[in-house]
This record gives structure tokens, sequence and C-alpha cells, in this order.
């Protein structure tokens, strides 16, 4: 099992989800600073299954045989970005969706930090040092 990528185990991969969410927040949180800069446009992370990919695996698929079809498709869970509404002064900031962001993302945290707890839990009650 290789130890190093992030799904290896699933404490590594509740951290790396973990400091995933804190990297939003903190883009998330500038953006709504941002909210009345001309000229400002939202940032977003890309989301955590790209992270995790890139992470995972950053060679891709190996392609073996020269006969082998090479996909055309974008990567998983890849969309295009929405369109956005940017106001007169340029501002591209909406603060209705930067906040159901936020929400999303903190749900996702306290989820990412039960799950971790609960490993980790396990690990103890295996070992014989609950308390």
């Amino acid at each position: 099992m290789d130890r190093t990528s992030p799904a290896a185990n699933p404490i590594a991969l509740a951290e790396s989800r973990l400091r995933w969410l804190d990297r939003r927040q903190e883009v998330l949180a500038r953006n709504i600073s941002h909210a009345d800069t001309p000229g400002y446009r939202a940032r977003d992370l890309a989301p955590f299954a790209q992270h995790l990919q890139r992470a995972s695996s950053p060679a891709g698929l190996l392609r073996t045989d020269p006969a082998h079809l090479v996909s055309t498709r974008g990567a998983p869970g890849s969309r295009p970005a929405p369109a956005e509404e940017v106001s007169p002064d340029g501002n591209g900031v909406s603060l209705d969706e930067q906040a159901i962001k936020v929400a999303d993302t903190d749900s996702a945290h306290a989820v990412a930090m039960g799950l971790h707890r609960r490993w980790v839990g396990m690990y103890r009650t295996a070992l014989g040092r609950n308390g």
C-alpha cells in the first residue's frame, strides 16, 4: 500500500480533505472581503476530486499499446465554469453564491473531522489505548 498517496488510507484522505477545505475557506473569505472592489472576480479552488486525482496519480493513465484509444473527455467531475454576473463596476462577486459555498464547505469540514476522529478512535481502540 502506497502511504504517500492521500487515497492510501482514510486518515490521510481526511487530512488532505481538511487541508483543501481550509484553503477553500480562505479563498471564499477573500472573495467576500472584495465584494465591493471594482473589477474583482470571484475565485475558487479546483474540485477536491481533481486535487485528489492529481495527488494520487500524477502520471495519469498509461498507454501501453499505440493501438489503444486516447480519451478526448475532460477529467472526471470537470465542468465548464458557469457564466458570471458582473456588476456595472466590473465586480463579479455574488454574496449569495459565496454564502452557499461557505456553508457547503463548513458542512464538508464537519464531515471530514468526524471521519478523521472515528478512524483515529478505531486505531486507538485496536492498539488498546482507549482514554
